[in-house]
């Protein structure tokens, strides 16, 4: 292939993946459970840190966006298991602890959350 194709086709592959947006029905899930995350004041765990429910919502946004802009996410089960389930560098789970309430993953806590959303659609 010669230079100024193969430049022209990864620009056009830049340009696609920076345009890519998930579906708006996933857009308001996504929202919906970062807005739960936030609100919820539980403490959640990740890479062997507790962390507010604020800080845990801003880190979760930040993975959301990262994933989003390289077309990883079509669905509300995809952000939970790509961008809310597990650290992206140690792959350990993440976990949440809610005042009164047992350690549970965090996979578990928000799937649960999604099903009580879809159900009052």
């Amino acid at each position: 292939m010669k230079p100024h194709l193969t430049t022209g086709l990864l620009l056009l592959g830049l340009a696609q993946m920076a345009d890519a947006e998930p579906p708006k029905a996933t857009q308001m899930e996504v929202s919906f459970l970062l807005g739960f995350v936030e609100g919820s004041g539980c403490a959640f765990f990740r890479n062997g840190t507790w962390y507010d429910s604020r800080e845990a919502q801003a880190h979760l946004r930040d993975k959301y966006d990262y994933l989003a802009a390289r077309d990883q996410i079509h669905s509300g089960e995809d952000f939970i298991d790509r961008a809310a389930s597990q650290s992206s560098f140690s792959g350990q789970a993440y976990a949440v602890k809610c005042a009164g309430g047992a350690v549970i993953k965090s996979s578990q806590w928000l799937r649960e959350e999604l099903v009580r959303l879809r159900g009052y659609r």
